[in-house]
């Protein structure tokens, strides 16, 4: 069997591994947590960087399922701003939240069993601070893997020599969706089975959100429940304070029609009625509808509000559907999976218009298993098992134009 010594030369040679080969600052960060969480056998991590000033830490990168997005840090405050001031690494192998009310409160979905805080820093200025955290139902870290993460915080600031200075911070808008503990089951006879185990997630004003994960990881369900088109199991669902965990089909019938717009994957336009037709079927069901031409002229489709479904292409009906989401004046888009049935440079298109919608200030959930559309997003969760798994602040966010798949 091998030694632990042998083990952690084993670990710290992966991570420099991981960093070295990383085009960008950003993937050493997230790349290196990664493989360090899973070798120190971590239930959660995060990247907490500093702001121009040097006066609060945000959230970059975490792990686990929880949702960081909203907190931060001044100097001094829990371990993260005390770690921060200090420069030196904090070790609570029997985390006390009496102690570190902060990190308890941050950590809320993952009780904190203990945790390791490393000082990130480069060359010449202090950035931020790396947070291990393990559940109170794990072992407990120890000496010889808090050493691990020291070495793993040093390599990836040796990174910052051949890669870009962290930018500022993503400050999010205002809140206006808040779930918490959601879970969703579905009986079929004497089989019960659970899609969503306990999801934690804001949606905040004006963001490019995306949900990825593999089929069966409990995106689309989560974004039914946004979309009040199902109910949870369990857990609290509000949306600008109000509760609607228990609302009642004609009051989610409501919300669906005042708030949300969605875009389908398979546009869901109904055949028998022109372009403009099926916009202005859809704004008869509003108060105050946008103008059901102007929508279209958003989408680029001027020219085509007389032709039906079956004389467009898949991106033409699909960039109509845009405009139908649009037509509700709605605070929210909800799309899912709106390019898998497009091709490639169809989808470039589509993509641009729904760039440009968020632009204007619509905030934008979408699902989708393209990794590389996530490169546009504000924020990504990745979930997994039904839960969230990792969550990544974009300080890039990309244009469609400079997607490539």
């Amino acid at each position: 069997m091998e030694s632990s010594a042998l083990q952690i030369y084993k670990v710290i040679g992966q991570i420099q591994g991981i960093i070295s080969n990383a085009t960008t600052l950003d993937e050493a960060l997230q790349e290196g947590l990664k493989a360090i969480v899973e070798n120190a056998g971590a239930d959660g991590g995060a990247i907490w960087y500093a702001d121009a000033a040097g006066e609060r830490l945000r959230p970059f990168f975490w792990i686990g399922p929880v949702d960081l997005t909203s907190r931060s840090h001044v100097l001094g405050d829990g371990s993260v701003g005390r770690v921060f001031e200090s420069q030196k690494t904090e070790r609570l192998f029997h985390f006390d939240p009496t102690q570190d009310v902060e990190t308890a409160i941050d950590f809320k979905g993952l009780p904190v069993g203990s945790m390791v805080c490393v000082p990130f820093s480069g060359a010449t200025e202090n950035l931020g601070v790396i947070q291990f955290v393990n559940g109170q139902d794990s072992d407990p870290f120890t000496d010889e893997g808090a050493d691990v993460m020291e070495i793993m915080a040093m390599m990836a600031a040796m990174a910052l020599e051949d890669n870009e200075a962290l930018a500022e911070p993503w400050e999010p808008g205002e809140t206006v969706m808040r779930l918490r503990d959601i879970t969703r089951e579905f009986q079929n006879g004497d089989i019960i089975t659970k899609v969503l185990k306990g999801v934690n997630l804001d949606v905040y004003e004006g963001e490019f959100l995306v949900l990825l994960g593999e089929s069966g990881c409990g995106k689309s369900t989560l974004l039914n429940i946004i979309g009040g088109m199902d109910s949870a199991t369990s857990g609290t669902f509000e949306y600008l304070d109000k509760d609607l965990s228990r609302a009642t089909q004609a009051e989610l019938t409501d919300f669906r029609r005042d708030n949300i717009g969605f875009i389908f994957q398979s546009y869901n336009l109904m055949p028998n009625l022109t372009a403009l037709q099926n916009l202005k079927l859809i704004a008869e069901l509003v108060d105050e509808p946008m103008n059901a031409d102007e929508a279209l002229d958003v989408v680029g489709l001027s020219d085509r509000k007389r032709n039906y479904p079956s004389q467009m292409s898949g991106g033409q009906q699909q960039r109509v559907s845009i405009a139908r989401a649009l037509v509700k004046k709605p605070r929210i888009i909800l799309a899912d999976e709106p390019t898998a049935a497009l091709d490639y440079a169809t989808s470039i298109e589509v993509l641009q218009v729904m760039e440009e919608v968020v632009k204007g200030g619509t905030t934008m959930v979408m699902v989708t298993h393209n990794e590389e559309i996530t490169r546009m997003a504000d924020r990504v969760v990745r979930m997994r098992d039904g839960r969230m798994h990792e969550v990544t602040i974009n300080r890039h966010p990309a244009h469609a134009t400079d997607l490539v798949w």
